[in-house]
């Protein structure tokens, strides 16, 4: 099987099961989690669509995150990408919502920020979830297991739902 395609599978069992739609919201990840996804056929029964929000001011403008929480908190932080989930949600008129936001490399570290980290975060009708993953490599590998990890914990989350 594909990398990510048993967590792809189990996405799409969860959000059919629960009679939900998937919207997506991508910063670091620049559209992997949405080709993982769409590798799988029928997967529009359940796929509304993804947004990636690379820069601050995409984010704002597309998914409604507040300035005021990026100045405080960063663009990658669990604050921003709860917010990303819920805007992508919103915007898009769907149940579900999944952002990741981070630094892929091989700039951008910071004070308490590695290369390599990324903020996972989920929005369903029944509350949110979000969790900081640390991904070693180069900046495809980076990319690449942070979206097969966002579908991992989406799908484990579904599976509870």
């Amino acid at each position: 099987m594909e990398a990510g395609g048993a967590a792809v599978e189990a996405v799409a069992i969860g959000l059919m099961r629960c009679g939900w739609r998937l919207a997506v919201a991508e910063s670091c990840t620049g559209g992997r989690i949405l080709g993982l996804l769409t590798r799988r056929g029928g997967i529009s029964r359940c796929l509304a669509e993804g947004i990636v929000a690379y820069d601050n001011a995409s984010k704002v403008a597309r998914l409604g995150v507040d300035e005021a929480l990026l100045r405080a908190h960063g663009a990658v932080s669990p604050q921003v990408a709860l917010a990303m989930a819920d805007g992508v949600r919103r915007a898009l008129g769907t149940e579900a919502g999944l952002s990741t936001t981070g630094i892929a490399g091989p700039e951008g570290a910071g004070a308490g920020k590695p290369v390599g980290l990324v903020q996972i975060a989920v929005c369903l009708p029944r509350g949110s979830w979000t969790a900081p993953f640390v991904f070693a490599g180069g900046r495809t590998r980076v990319q690449e297991a942070a979206a097969v990890q966002a579908l991992t914990c989406l799908a484990g989350i579904l599976s509870r739902a």
